[in-house]
């Protein structure tokens, strides 16, 4: 049986509510961030992904998990109020990406100034970045290659990806601390405050 998108037997009302529904379940089931596209497979044609998000955020406003923007995409996360209760149970320590304070450094530098060559992130952090974190940090899906540089030998670039947005409780790139006020504070060069939420 093929999977019914439109719902057209059922009454506007019930059909508006069950797309709430199935985006919730869609979001519950990922482990990333889903982009509009995929929610856009389990409404109908046409259907405002927006306005069902933000009936959705409504439903769930007493809720101690909230929808959150991660670029084009959503995802359930838990609401700040309750961070101290997750980390006093212990249940959020396999989840929150461990890095190391260079994986934090070489993120930052892509995140403020992608894309980024291994040639630019050297020029900016001042020593070569090796080709193993790259991979580690492509790897927990923070980084991903960007365009090829115009430069000779056109080497890859490496850019952020939704899920780096999601493991920092950003929407996008604009919601990144202010680079002048973190140098007026004396933060630039160690990044403090940059960690994942």
């Amino acid at each position: 049986m093929a999977f019914d998108r439109e719902l057209g037997d059922l009454p506007q009302s019930l059909r508006w509510r069950t797309w709430i529904s199935r985006i919730e379940a869609v979001l519950f089931a990922a482990a990333a961030p889903v982009p509009r596209g995929d929610l856009a497979r389990v409404v109908g044609q046409g259907v405002s992904i927006e306005l069902l998000i933000e009936d959705l955020r409504a439903e769930l406003a007493d809720r101690p998990y909230e929808v959150a923007r991660a670029g084009d995409a959503w995802l359930l996360r838990t609401r700040p109020a309750f961070a101290d209760a997750i980390l006093a149970s212990g249940a959020a320590e396999a989840q929150a990406p461990e890095l190391s304070e260079r994986e934090v450094a070489v993120l930052a530098a892509i995140a403020y100034h992608q894309p980024l060559t291994r040639e630019d992130l050297k020029d900016i952090l001042g020593q070569d970045v090796p080709r193993d974190l790259l991979s580690r940090l492509r790897a927990r899906d923070l980084i991903a290659p960007g365009p090829r540089a115009p430069k000779p030998g056109a080497p890859y670039t490496f850019v952020t990806t939704q899920g780096f947005l999601a493991a920092f409780g950003l929407v996008s790139l604009v919601d990144l601390p202010d680079r002048e006020a973190m140098m007026d504070a004396g933060l630039e060069g160690e990044w403090k405050g940059f960690r994942p939420a």
